[in-house]
């Protein structure tokens, strides 16, 4: 993509918010805020968003998760039918010209249970799983943190149907390592920390939370093993459960949560099935919560210095952000030559072909923080090659079209 057509810029002067998610992701050009809690996602944050979510994807499928697209406009009789009608405070209620109630999807367990029970009849048609990526809606009193608290955000939401208690509780602790692999590939070292249910579950929750000052739960962790607690349920704990350390404080951030519903949901909309023996018997339910937009607002949180934001390669818009410096002719065949020759070889670049400075140029690129600034100027073809650095280095170092070339293309 070349940034002289790209049709968001960079806001050096844009307000400063209370979270530096918020801040440098708005500067940067990645987010747009339309009023509190709601954001328009822009080209670039687009290609990070997307590719946060291919990396769920792959790891739900990976483990038999089928993806689903469900309405967010839901019924309101089957919000009534669980109790949640008037027991979820956050819920988004909307009212039609015809006087008739409906829901926003904050969560989908009113839509997905009926929805299998249509199709699972028989023990022999479970184990099933399924999962979306989909926009989410709470009617949060204060949305605040940038993206991590908004009113619309993203979210992969799983649920899964088991025959009995213990076939659920295999497949939790599969859906807690496939979460694990995901945190560890978008560059996130996350906590997997007992919670309450909270309107979910009177039972124990699991979150996955990422130690961060813009976090708004407290925690409990050890260092010395892979305990972790939220605070709202640890009482007056201080030594470990585990290994009997002392328990550290830290502020963090979920970024993901895994829920044992058991039977209620399946009871509340009289689904069943037949067992083995031909007994009727309702399945045991759980849930599995990923925020995709959340997640992007705290790799911003982790990765970032005085400069801009630093993504994990894994995230970035663009593996390479070219910059051609000066009106030398030369340059700019060089420039124009090596974009299309690492397109053509799949590396993602940006191109800055803009006619302005140096230094706004470079300051840019900071800002927006592709994991490899590539410059190519008068300089650096009398020197022999490309200036290449890291965004997340000091140095650079002039490198040649082959060498660079080896350094990008990953068989």
């Amino acid at each position: 993509m070349k940034m002289s057509t790209l049709f968001t810029r960079t806001d050096k002067t844009a307000k400063e918010y209370d979270t530096i998610n918020a801040t440098l992701l708005t500067k940067a050009g990645f987010v747009n805020q339309l009023m509190a809690g709601v954001y328009t996602i822009l080209p670039l944050g687009l290609r990070v968003l997307r590719k946060i979510e291919d990396v769920i994807r792959e790891e739900m499928d990976a483990i038999g998760g089928q993806e689903i697209k469900m309405p967010a406009l839901h019924p309101s009789e089957n919000w009534k039918q669980t109790g949640a009608w008037d027991g979820v405070d956050v819920l988004f209620k909307i009212k039609s010209r015809t006087e008739k109630d409906y829901a926003l999807g904050q969560s989908e367990e009113e839509v997905v249970t009926p929805l299998l029970k249509e199709y699972v009849n028989s023990y022999k048609d479970m184990p099933v799983a399924v999962y979306q990526i989909q926009n989410k809606y709470r009617d949060e009193l204060r949305a605040k943190s940038g993206i991590l608290r908004g009113r619309e955000f993203g979210m992969k939401d799983m649920y899964s149907f088991h025959e009995t208690p213990e076939d659920f509780l295999k497949f939790y602790e599969e859906v807690k390592g496939a979460y694990k692999k995901i945190f560890e590939r978008l560059g996130l070292t996350a906590k997997v920390t007992e919670a309450s249910g909270g309107s979910f579950s009177k039972k124990i929750s699991y979150e996955f939370m990422v130690l961060t000052d813009a976090g708004e739960d407290d925690i409990l962790y050890c260092d010395k093993c892979d305990f972790c607690i939220n605070q709202e349920i640890a009482g007056d704990l201080a030594e470990c459960k585990k290994c009997g350390a002392k328990l550290q404080k830290a502020k963090a951030a979920e970024v993901g949560n895994v829920f044992d519903l058991a039977q209620k949901y399946p009871k509340d909309f009289e689904f069943s099935f037949t067992d083995a023996s031909g007994e009727e018997k309702y399945p045991f339910m759980g849930c599995y919560g990923i925020g995709t937009t959340r997640a992007m607002g705290v790799i911003v949180e982790k990765f970032h210095d005085e400069n801009g934001i630093i993504w994990p390669e894994n995230v970035a818009p663009f593996q390479v952000h070219l910059i051609s410096l000066g009106e030398d002719e030369e340059v700019k065949n060089e420039s124009e030559s090596l974009y299309k020759d690492l397109m053509e070889k799949g590396v993602e670049v940006l191109w800055d072909d803009r006619d302005t400075s140096a230094g706004e140029k470079f300051t840019d690129a900071d800002l927006i923080g592709n994991p490899i600034r590539l410059v190519i100027s008068k300089r650096s073809l009398e020197s022999g090659g490309y200036e290449v650095k890291q965004r997340n280095e000091t140095e650079s170092k002039i490198m040649q079209q082959q060498e660079l070339f080896d350094k990008l293309i990953r068989s």
